[in-house]
């Protein structure tokens, strides 16, 4: 078990983050995952691996307006399914992915829905001109449940 120490931060630039990654795995570190924080103008990206239970975390900021970074999928292959989520959550363009979902690998009520800071606007419920009044619950049929104004699905 670990304290919770057992882990770094090292901030990079873009530009040196394939020849990190590369690092990490010539030193036999796996993939952990892939994270991304919207910012006022920025995307910061925590890409985070892992050996001997000691977490290595690379960390990054780019531009929210033009956020694009090149995949690592070439070096940890598994990363191709990280990459697409910063695509189809954040609306980070990843070049060179080994597999490409094309926005297709969440189906999402609101495209790109941590792309922004903006709360996405719910949704009104239908209107109805006219309404029926709901039968009484009985002893064999439970009530229905309230119409929700909100669609929580990704």
């Amino acid at each position: 078990m670990t304290s919770g120490t057992d882990q770094t931060i090292q901030t990079i630039t873009l530009e040196a983050l394939l020849e990190k990654v590369g690092e990490m795995r010539q030193q036999g570190y796996r993939l952990v995952q892939i994270g991304a924080t919207r910012l006022p103008e920025h995307v910061e990206l925590t890409y985070s691996f892992d050996r001997d239970i000691r977490l290595t975390n690379l960390r990054f900021q780019v531009l929210a307006a033009e956020a694009r970074v090149p995949s690592i999928s070439s070096i940890y292959w598994c990363a191709f399914l990280y990459e697409n989520e910063l695509h189809d959550l954040f609306n980070v363009q990843v070049d060179g992915m080994a597999v490409d979902f094309h926005g297709h690998l969440y189906e999402t009520t609101v495209k790109f829905p941590f792309g922004s800071t903006k709360a996405p606007a719910a949704k009104p419920a239908p209107a109805s001109p006219s309404t029926p009044a709901p039968a009484p619950a009985t002893a064999a049929s439970p009530p229905a449940p309230p119409a929700s104004t909100l669609d929580f699905r990704l």
